[in-house]
Order: structure tokens, then C-alpha cells, then sequence
């Protein structure tokens, strides 16, 4: 039986290998992430397909970051396709154009605060000002929630910080990086164990590699399953 707190990435190159790839683990899940490697791939129209047709759960990352009211009107076209979920950066004016965007729509708009493949050197490169990662995480978490975002995407390392705040009640938080004991890290930085990043106040995890580059999906995804129960 699927979890719907295991969220599998989809991040093959097109809609043919993602619906290949949703055919071979089944029932096994029921609620799949399409990034934007896969915007150009058909990414939409999969996302279409596994919702209307096969009946499962959408997350679409696309970390959307533009002026309010570009954001506002790609939110509002997004929204007519019945996703689920859908990411956005998590400064406050992109947050709150993002819900004007969504509004009558059934469509959780998650906050990105700091990818999970960065850490504090790379935040350095980019200038971002100075201060412990996981403080940074907690207060862009604080204000994009006050903004009105549903819930938040951050580092299992920061899901305890962000779930204790008075902010994060009653709101979602989905946490990348995550890696079942023994896998490869891949290009993350900041990673946890299933278990553990659910322990830590995560509602969802999102993995990807772990799953489909193993020998048998299936089996990989149901491994978490049982890890997560």
C-alpha cells in the first residue's frame, strides 16, 4: 500500500519515462513530484495524466520567482490543471501574489526557503548575509508563512527549528534531501533518513534517485513505506 508522505520525483527527462516510471511502481505511490527538467519534456501533460487519469497527487516544482504580478497570473494559469501542490521562492511579495493566484483553487502553495544542496559557503558566493544556515532557514520559513504560504519546503536538518515556530501550526512542511540508509548523497548536502526526517515534523518527503535508479522501483519505494510506518 502507497503513503502519501513519500513523494517520488519524477526527474527523468520526459512524460513517456515518467509515466514508464509511475506504470512500474504502481500502487506502490500515489503522489509524484514534476520539477522543471521536465517543463519542457511534457511536464504538464503528465502531471495531467497521472492526476485525471490514474488518479494520484501532484506536486509541481517549479520555485516560481518573478515580479507579484507575474507570479500571480503563472499561479493562476497553474491552477486550473487541479495540482496539488505547487513551490514558489519564499520572499513575502512572491508568497502573497503566489495565493492571490491560487485563490478558489484547492492548490497548497509551499514556500521555498534555502535548497537543500546549498550550504553556508554557497550562500556566501551568492552574498547572502551572514548567519547559521538554520536560523536563516527558521526566519525565511517565519516569513513566508506569515505571507500566507500553506507550508514550506526545507532541509529535514531544519524541519524542528521550522515546526516549533508559532507560524508553522497547522501547516505543511515537505522536506528534500532525503535518503534512504546507504544511498548515494547525489548533489545534496543537508540530507536525513526517511524516519528521521518525519521524526524531526516533516508531513512529506520527496525522493527521487534512491527510487528510480534502483534495480527494482518498487521495491525501493515500498522499503521507505515500511520505514516510514
Amino acid at each position: 500500500m502507497s503513503d502519501d508522505r513519500l513523494i517520488v520525483a519524477l526527474d527523468v527527462p520526459n512524460a513517456v519515462q515518467g509515466l514508464e516510471l509511475a506504470k512500474t511502481l504502481g500502487d506502490t505511490v500515489s503522489f509524484y513530484k514534476i520539477g522543471l527538467g521536465m517543463l519542457t519534456g511534457g511536464g504538464l501533460a503528465l502531471a495531467n495524466e497521472l492526476k485525471q487519469e490514474q488518479g494520484k497527487r501532484i506536486f509541481l516544482d517549479m520555485k516560481l520567482f518573478d515580479i507579484g504580478a507575474t507570479v500571480e497570473a503563472a499561479v493562476r494559469g497553474l491552477a486550473q490543471f487541479d495540482l496539488d501542490f505547487l513551490t514558489v521562492h519564499g520572499d513575502p511579495h512572491v508568497v502573497r501574489a503566489a495565493c492571490e493566484g491560487a485563490a478558489g483553487s484547492d492548490m497548497k502553495i509551499l514556500a521555498v526557503t534555502i535548497l537543500t544542496s546549498l550550504d553556508r559557503a554557497d550562500l556566501d558566493a551568492c552574498m547572502i548575509r551572514d548567519g547559521a544556515l538554520p536560523d536563516l532557514v527558521a526566519e525565511r520559513a517565519a516569513r513566508a508563512l506569515e505571507a500566507g504560504a500553506d507550508g514550506v519546503i526545507a532541509s529535514p536538518h531544519e524541519a524542528a527549528l521550522i515546526r516549533a515556530l508559532p507560524e508553522a501550526t497547522d501547516r505543511l512542511i515537505v522536506t528534500p534531501g532525503v535518503r534512504p540508509t546507504g544511498s548515494d548523497k547525489g548533489d545534496q548536502k543537508r540530507i536525513a533518513t526517511p524516519r528521521s526526517a518525519v521524526d524531526a515534523g516533516a508531513d512529506h518527503i520527496v525522493v527521487g534517485r534512491p527510487i528510480w535508479q534502483a534495480k527494482s522501483p518498487a521495491d525501493a519505494a515500498r522499503s521507505i513505506v515500511d520505514e516510514l510506518r
